[in-house]
């Protein structure tokens, strides 16, 4: 039998016999909260994919669709920026409810106000909801996990997130997108978020903690992981909401942009962990500018050859994905190599926050390239933002030698860009880690 004990902050600590009672009892006092993380990130797969689909039917034109992106990014950040101080006031279940109750409000306005300024003002709405709904549950999870259990909770908790969004998006593939339902079902979703988490008996954490956007700081510890966060940022925005006003413009069915918009998150799921463990045997800076110079070569083919073959866009598309979304995952490793002892969290929020900066342009610049190129210079922006990070990169690699003799964590996986917030990376298994000074 496994020997078990309530340490001081009420969780248990579990002795390494009797294994498969261990998972069990670590899932079991957080069941209702990722529940509750679940339901909301079906939600927000309904939600981001059906925008740009019904607005483009609607008659919106590219450059309104990226700015209704951007409105999400700026929602958002202000989100980690401001929901904080709500919570200070209120506490975790009414903050949290407040930011679904707003977020279902938000989608059913959507399909009241059909106007693109409207979408984008509301769009913002929800990034700010979202970002606060995510944050709440987040501090609860990492206020509940110890430092034996930490890396199986967050594990969980991103392999939950991944499958609740990528559920989301392929539901937009069961029903047509014309009319009301998917509104509709994605209220449903965001109003059933609250439940789990309204009746639950865990203890509420103590309160979220600001983030700063401190760039002195950054750019002293890695010049190289602020421009990539500030790139990658970009490119996930635009990639993000604009791959289904491609997917469509290019005259694919609804069925097949859900499965190009999974299957490039699908993909960064798959590469994330075998180019992190690459990145621990080499300098992660070569294995940024290997993954940046993949993406640019199947950017480029997708630019020449504009295929239309339903399949040949998931595929190549999934391959884009399999190298966007690490980057991310890769800078931040990168500054986590030189940081300060316990600087983690600090470091890696404020990438984050100047990630989201970029995310609030690239919808932009991406939509005109689309305007005044075609569907593919969607690829030829981001073909591009990524030639600039690889010369970046290749020129701070004169500047600063490879960190080996610098101790290094090996490499976490990451929560998805666009999802992830300052109280995320505080449940990272990082943030409990202390090193030498580099």
């Amino acid at each position: 039998m496994a020997q078990t004990e309530k340490n001081g902050s009420g969780n248990f600590n579990v002795s390494p016999s009797g294994a498969p009672h261990i998972m069990a009892l670590q899932l079991f006092p957080i069941a209702a909260l990722l529940l509750g993380s679940a339901l909301l990130l079906v939600a927000g797969g309904i939600h981001g994919l059906l925008l740009p689909i019904r607005g483009s039917i609607e008659g919106f034109t590219t450059t309104e669709l990226g700015l209704i992106g951007t409105g999400w990014a700026v929602g958002f950040v202000l989100g980690c920026l401001i929901v904080p101080k709500i919570v200070r006031r209120v506490g975790h279940v009414r903050a949290y409810g407040v930011m679904a109750s707003i977020a279902s409000v938000a989608i059913l306005l959507n399909l009241l106000f059909v106007s693109p300024w409207a979408w984008i003002g509301l769009r913002a709405f929800s990034g700010f909801c979202f970002a606060g709904a995510a944050m709440i549950v987040e501090s609860w999870l990492n206020e509940r996990a110890t430092r034996e259990n930490r890396g199986t909770i967050f594990s969980i908790y991103q392999m939950v997130n991944f499958g609740a969004s990528t559920a989301g998006q392929l539901l937009i593939a069961t029903a047509p997108t014309e009319g009301y339902f998917f509104f509709v079902l994605g209220a449903i979703f965001y109003s059933l978020a609250i439940l789990p988490s309204a009746l639950s008996t865990a203890q509420t954490p103590r309160p979220l903690k600001a983030t700063k956007l401190d760039l002195r700081v950054i750019f002293a510890n890695s010049p190289v992981a602020g421009v990539a966060c500030f790139l990658v940022g970009m490119v996930n925005g635009a990639f993000g909401t604009l791959g289904a006003v491609y997917a469509q413009k290019i005259g694919l069915p609804t069925q097949a942009i859900a499965l190009v918009m999974s299957g490039a998150v699908l993909g960064g799921a798959i590469t994330q962990v075998p180019l992190g463990r690459l990145s621990d045997r080499f300098d992660r800076r070569y294995v940024l500018i290997g993954v940046a110079a993949a993406a640019i070569v199947v950017s480029v083919a997708i630019s020449l050859l504009a295929p239309t073959n339903s399949w040949v866009v998931i595929g190549l598309v999934t391959l884009f994905g399999g190298m966007v979304y690490p980057m991310y995952g890769l800078a931040v490793a990168h500054a986590n190599d030189y940081a300060a002892p316990d600087d983690f969290v600090k470091i890696a929020s404020g990438l984050l926050l100047l990630s989201g900066i970029g995310t609030m342009i690239g919808p932009i610049i991406g939509a005109f390239a689309m305007e005044w190129l075609s569907p593919q210079g969607l690829f030829t922006f981001c073909g591009i933002v990524h030639v600039v990070l690889i010369g970046y990169t290749a020129f701070r690699l004169t500047r600063r030698p490879p960190t080996r003799e610098v101790p290094r964590d090996a490499f976490q996986s990451i929560p998805p860009l666009r999802s992830a917030t300052p109280e995320a990376i505080a449940l990272d298994p990082r943030a409990n880690e202390t090193k030498a000074a580099a």
